[in-house]
């Protein structure tokens, strides 16, 4: 439901649409109001009176808001009723934020979260005003700092290389021209100065200027945050990373590594081992998140963090989607954005100690590397995720063609099916919901040829299609979803049950390395013989622990 809202309003216009005007125009893909049904009856259809004034109305609301809003308003007739649809486009980011005239801009600016709108901090305000135009927080003067606080080794390799090239422009200048017409440094009657982006490109020890413009990671024993693990151990590793950018990456793939499993992969007949995360995916992740963050004053205090978790990894910096690039379109030939462009120009020619490419190539290659090096670890496609004030990318910790999914695949009995359309099996029997986004990023077709492959398993029996056009979703039938086991695993659950009393899904996949959705194939299968007993109602839900019912254990 998140972009769809749904309201009774029979005789007139809610009072405050309005937010929901501008939550949708906020968010990406924009989203649709729908009037005359009522949710809180179970999607009652009501309908609507006078709809041609209601209609009238609807348009002045849009006329309120600025910019001024066109949205699509329909009649339509539903169970012999009247009712409204009022399809609302998302603006371009060149006029975000949306707000309502009479509100102004600190209390008119609201956005989509889940199935609500919410009002728009004064912080997500600035970022959205500031992705209208370029941001130059990086070409800011450090005036607390000298030309001492540069660390002479990473410029003297920066100008080397620039000097190395044919044709180039800095071999014609000195060494303090050629920082200033980078801009890692500028004079400011008479003195020298780093700039921002050069202190953190090519500074001793940023920190000492800014103490928060770092990363961390947190590796956490179970799924959520908080809990603790079974001996009680809050963290499994807890790192903070200083220094230049060029000498924080090594460092930070290093730490992830250590606290990393090796996996397996079938492909076809053959079994291959690799890391839990493919290196040049989480390299990109991380490069990503230090270069694009938000450099603004406000955002300055929040590091760059990251977060491992047994199930997935998630890399978040402050500041979201720069500029008009949408998280869909991530990976896209051609599709870029750079928040510093000052920071991104200098990293291009600075190597991290001991490494011969550059901290990152600023041509908008970065996701499409990302995605292709998951595609060929047979893994599933990260999920981004803009919420204005941060951007985060989490790699679940899976491989899509395991072997049991390969085992799963041979029973649906089905005959000629396509590379993607495996994947996209795969990727739903682990949980997902499809879209043409998910799968595109997934497999690296075109639109129109993921498109034909979802409509062939639909045809097929083997998927359901919820939504049309660009709302369209994908998820298993029903009865597809039951996972292949070869072994019956009752027996060792309740081995697991009585040594440690209650455990989730993914304690009781781990401890038994099967997938989550075998285990709970059989957790569902002993629940309907009174076995074991949830501690939730919803079984579905991460939270939800098992223990073996009372009468179980004596009998067993």
């Amino acid at each position: 439901m998140t972009r769809v809202e749904v309201k009774r309003a029979s005789k007139e216009v809610p009072q405050r649409l309005w937010q929901t005007f501008s939550a949708f125009a906020n968010t990406v893909g924009g989203g649709t109001i729908l009037l005359g049904v009522d949710e809180s009856t179970g999607f009652e259809v009501t309908g609507v009176e006078a709809a041609g004034k209601m209609q009238a109305d609807l348009a002045s609301v849009a006329d309120s808001m600025e910019p001024p809003l066109r949205p699509q308003i329909e009649v339509h007739r539903l169970r012999g009723k009247q009712v409204i649809v009022v399809e609302i486009a998302e603006v371009d980011s060149s006029s975000k934020p949306c707000f309502h005239k009479s509100a102004g801009l600190t209390n008119g600016a609201f956005i989509r979260v889940a199935d609500g709108d919410r009002k728009l901090t004064p912080y997500e305000v600035q970022v959205l005003i500031a992705g209208r135009g370029q941001p130059r927080e990086d070409e800011m003067v450090v005036k607390e700092a000298t030309e001492d606080d540069l660390d002479s080794d990473l410029v003297a390799a920066l100008l080397k290389r620039l000097r190395s090239q044919d044709g180039s422009y800095f071999k014609t200048i000195n060494d303090e021209r050629a920082l200033q017409t980078l801009r890692a440094v500028q004079t400011i009657k008479g003195k020298r100065y780093p700039t921002l982006a050069g202190m953190l490109t090519l500074g001793k020890y940023p920190q000492e200027f800014f103490p928060a413009l770092r990363a961390t990671l947190v590796v956490y024993p179970t799924n959520y945050v908080g809990e603790p693990g079974p001996n009680g151990e809050r963290f499994l590793d807890d790192k903070v990373f200083d220094g230049p950018i060029p000498r924080l990456v090594g460092p930070i793939l290093s730490a992830l590594k250590r606290n990393m499993k090796k996996t397996a992969v079938v492909r076809g007949a053959a079994r291959e081992e690799s890391w839990e995360y493919p290196e040049l995916a989480i390299r990109e992740a991380v490069v990503n998140a230090l270069v694009h963050r938000d450099l603004s004053g406000a955002a300055r205090g929040s590091p760059v963090q990251i977060q491992m978790f047994p199930d997935r990894l998630t890399i978040t910096n402050p500041g979201g989607l720069h500029g008009p690039v949408t998280v869909e379109q991530l990976g896209e030939t051609g599709i870029s954005s750079a928040r510093n462009q000052v920071l991104m120009k200098l990293l291009e020619d600075i190597a991290g100690p001991g490494e011969p490419l550059a901290v990152c190539e600023n041509r908008g290659s970065g996701i499409g590397a990302m995605l292709a090096s998951l595609r060929l670890a047979g893994m599933s496609p990260p999920t981004f995720e803009d919420r204005v004030s941060t951007f985060s990318v989490t790699f679940p910790n899976h491989t899509l063609l395991d072997g049991e999914t390969v085992r799963w695949l041979g029973t649906l009995r089905v005959e000629d099916l396509t590379d993607a359309q495996r994947m996209a099996l795969a990727l739903m029997r682990h949980g997902e919901v499809l879209s043409n986004a998910t799968l595109r990023q997934t497999t690296g077709l075109d639109s129109r040829v993921v498109t034909r492959d979802l409509q062939v398993l639909v045809q097929r029996g083997l998927v359901t299609q919820t939504g049309s056009r660009r709302w369209a979703t994908y998820q298993l039938v029903e009865h597809k979803k039951q996972p292949v086991s070869r072994r019956d695993r009752r027996r060792e659950i309740i081995e697991l049950l009585r040594s440690n009393t209650e455990l989730t899904t993914s304690d009781i996949a781990k401890e038994l390395v099967l997938t989550s959705t075998a285990v709970r194939h059989w957790l569902a299968i002993m629940r309907r013989e009174r076995t074991i007993e949830a501690t939730e109602e919803d079984p579905r839900s991460p939270k939800t622990k098992y223990r073996l019912r009372r009468s179980s254990e004596k009998k067993s």
